[in-house]
């Protein structure tokens, strides 16, 4: 399980975190406003809350390590490199976007950052991560891949089976389940007869543990251990991140099925972004006014994105028939 040690983290690094998830944050906000506006259309599924999970993850990982995900995957396609820009384009199906506007909001996709997908079947992502571990270590890389997915795709057997496979054939996949609580629209305690879903691990003998994913250090810490411990010895490991969403499901979710108070507690009390200001305050890392000002670029950088999105072209007609044949 997890265990707490004093942070080695130095002031810039922390300061980057911050900026980071006020970007993640304020970039979510402007594809919740785009999608209103009747911009783009379809599936749609926001971070908002958890990106301090995303951000910690991020910061312990190599930029030639891989990640794959699931549909609610804007912030870790851009923490992965995809510019704002790029992925904003791609919600809006502009070919300026990182899949040439093909791909939509739950398949974002970079060959270049190693960015894998954005994958809109519920636990399909992972079959893909463990082919991808078979091939770090068939390659004898010291890479990981991080394979993404939600509470409620622990319950597909296709998880059960590559994991499994995983655990036998000893591959550097790190499955982290982003337990925010709800799948679509239902609690978890509702669907899953296990207490805590690191159990999960326990039928294939598989490394497991869990960390506050709303507190960005502790999952910066927890998983830069866990990934140094991997490229040595090439073996699975689950991570349950205990994180929460502010938003619906989806953006035609209206969250009736959870107590407004509840998510007010979160937003007041366990925010992420609010945590980490407070500790670089009290640090005297930062002042209230420098926290705003990067919250105030990272609102600019969103509003560049989309600005970059909308002036973006629309795919041409003759692009109707590339990438769906092999020649």
């Amino acid at each position: 399980m997890t265990t707490k040690k004093k942070s080695a983290v130095d002031r810039d690094v922390l300061i980057g975190m911050y900026k980071q998830m006020c970007l993640f944050r304020r970039f979510e906000e402007r594809v919740g406003l785009a999608y209103t506006k009747q911009k783009f259309s379809g599936f749609c599924h926001l971070h908002i809350g958890q990106e301090g999970l995303a951000v910690g993850v991020q910061s312990a990982l190599r930029d030639s390590d891989y990640m794959i995900s699931g549909y609610r995957s804007h912030t870790q396609a851009i923490g992965k490199g995809i510019a704002p820009g790029a992925v904003m384009a791609e919600l809006f199906g502009k070919v300026d976007g990182c899949c040439r506007g093909k791909g939509g909001s739950m398949h974002m996709f970079s060959n270049e950052h190693n960015f894998l997908g954005g994958h809109g079947i519920v636990g399909g992502q992972a079959p893909l991560a463990v082919g991808v571990g078979f091939a770090i270590r068939y390659r004898n890389q010291d890479n990981v891949i991080v394979c993404y997915m939600g509470d409620a795709a622990t319950n597909q057997g296709q998880v059960f089976e590559v994991m499994n496979m995983a655990a036998t054939w000893d591959l550097p996949v790190l499955f982290i389940v982003e337990n925010n609580r709800y799948g679509m629209g239902t609690d978890i305690t509702r669907t899953t007869s296990v207490d805590h879903l690191w159990k999960r691990a326990l039928a294939f003998d598989m490394g497991h543990s869990d960390v506050d994913g709303m507190n960005v250090l502790t999952v910066h810490e927890h998983v830069t251990e866990l990934v140094e411990k991997m490229r040595k010895d090439k073996k699975p490991h689950l991570l349950e991140a205990l994180t929460y969403r502010y938003r619906g499901h989806s953006v035609s979710d209206p969250g009736t099925y959870r107590a407004k108070e509840e998510v007010e507690d979160y937003q007041k009390n366990r925010d992420p972004i609010l945590g980490l200001g407070r500790q670089l305050v009290d640090k005297k890392w930062a002042t209230e006014e420098e926290l705003k000002a990067w919250d105030n670029e990272a609102k600019e950088k969103a509003k560049e994105a989309e600005a970059f999105a909308d002036a973006s072209p629309q795919p041409a007609l003759e692009e109707l028939w590339d990438h769906v044949l092999v020649p």
